[in-house]
């Protein structure tokens, strides 16, 4: 039987991780921190973190340093260039890339995370302009605070258009945003009533969109006073907003859903489990860092409650498979193959975002990940550290079907593989008849097809 929350304590399970000879930090416990903290992570990268340890490792997806900024300045001007066509799909594709390439994958990882929680669509906003303003705003505020990230989204003109907010009128208070705000961003349900709503929704009066950019309209600001979950006074929008920071519930909410996110999609995380968690978060004044620091390097965090205790979305899937694999290709392309399996980088289904877990598989869903697969390694765009799968693995010194499977797998998958699996990619790398080429690209679709590949 595996390990649940059951069989733990939150008070040892929040303790820190601490390698000893009988426990070490491994390349297969490096790659479960790449998976969850990014995308996945190359070999070098892997023995890298082995050498710094688990805190050293995740001091350093924390504080990215120099390379970042640059690399930032780089993807701003090609971002530039990608907004010149004015198609927002071809946004999607420069998102991919920058998560391919990025030297800081946990802020990106966040920057996911966020379009996920506000979610906003494309196809409604349909200006690439300010998709990648909101994209950018997920970005600064990834790791540090979230009241300036809430701030930032309720001015935010893409999430104003999304929600059909972009005129608030003291008249016809509009309380879209006010709705999603309570229930989706920040309290969740049963932390607040219809009323709330409505007098929240009076603070954001005046809010308006010209042109593109966020305008206030003091004529139509509403300045009387409001009752916002027991509290009274004129408030306007940020003010309002305070008054659903400071609820104990917001902290919780939050803090909730990065557990889902980034230790086990099925876990129920009760209380006692959460409140560690949002202590830190309110005691950082709402910072995302110190609560991931603990999450990560936690020991619940590498025990089997964890490790292969979520399914992985198709975007870490593709984009996983190409990081740790040295891999680049068609990143307009590989958008498009991922829009068949159900997410396409911003065009989420709905104000929800994606609801993950379970939902990313079935039978169909299935085939469309194993062709993924398939797809990348066959594709003449695709390259492998600049050259083919075969040379990458030749340039490592891996020569045999055993050695080449052993080494895809740590790479690829998180569970360990029953004898019977291995012996079969085995089988399927070592058949005659074949060049090694493609027997290495059936090998991966085969790897693609297995439930374990599915897990991260």
């Amino acid at each position: 039987m595996s390990l649940t929350l059951a069989d733990l304590r939150p008070a040892d399970a929040w303790q820190p991780y601490e390698p000893s000879a009988q426990q070490p930090f491994t390349r297969r416990l490096a790659a479960h921190l790449y998976r969850r903290a990014g995308m996945a992570a190359n070999s070098p990268e892997l023995d890298a973190a082995v050498r710094l340890g688990p805190e050293a490792a995740v001091k350093q997806l924390l504080s990215p340093g120099e390379v970042a900024k640059q690399f930032d300045q780089e993807m701003h001007g090609f971002a530039q260039v990608t907004l010149a066509a004015n198609n927002p799909e071809l946004l999607s594709g420069w998102w991919l890339h920058r998560m391919r390439h990025t030297p800081a994958p946990l802020v990106e990882k966040m920057t996911f995370f966020w379009h996920g929680h506000f979610a906003t669509s494309a196809a409604k906003v349909r200006e690439p302009e300010l998709m990648l303003q909101q994209n950018e705003l997920f970005r600064r505020h990834s790791l540090s605070d979230f009241g300036g990230l809430v701030r930032g989204i309720a001015r935010d003109p893409a999430m104003l258009l999304y929600l059909d907010s972009a005129t608030n009128r003291k008249v016809h208070p509009n309380e879209n945003f006010a709705r999603e705000v309570m229930e989706l961003f920040c309290l969740g349900l049963g932390h607040y009533t219809e009323r709330d709503i409505q007098e929240l929704a009076r603070c954001f009066t005046g809010w308006e969109i010209q042109h593109g950019t966020f305008k206030f309209n003091q004529f139509q600001h509403d300045y009387g006073s409001k009752t916002v979950l027991a509290k009274s006074g004129k408030f306007d929008g940020d003010e309002g907003l305070a008054v659903i920071l400071d609820q104990p519930a917001a902290a919780e909410f939050i803090c909730g859903k990065l557990l889902r996110f980034f230790v086990a999609d099925d876990e129920v995380f009760t209380p006692e489990w959460i409140s560690p968690l949002a202590t830190k978060f309110r005691e950082s004044n709402l910072s995302v860092a110190p609560v991931l620091e603990m999450i990560f390097t936690s020991r619940l965090f590498y025990s089997e409650v964890a490790i292969g205790r979520k399914i992985r979305s198709p975007i870490e899937l593709g984009v996983g498979v190409l990081r740790a694999l040295d891999g680049t290709t068609n990143m307009v392309q590989l958008a498009n193959r991922l829009r068949e399996l159900g997410q396409m980088p911003l065009y989420p289904p709905n104000v929800k975002g994606w609801d993950g877990g379970r939902a990313w598989i079935n039978s169909s869903t299935l085939l469309g990940r194993a062709n993924l697969m398939r797809s990348l390694a066959e594709s003449s765009e695709t390259r492998f550290g600049g050259q083919s799968l075969d040379q990458l693995l030749d340039k490592q010194g891996i020569q045999s079907a055993e050695a080449a499977v052993d080494h895809l797998v740590e790479l690829l998958v998180a569970v360990p593989l029953s004898a019977e699996v291995r012996a079969q990619l085995v089988a399927t790398l070592d058949q005659r008849g074949a060049s090694r080429p493609q027997r290495l690209r059936q090998t991966l679709h085969v790897l693609g097809s297995l439930p374990e590949f599915q897990l991260a």
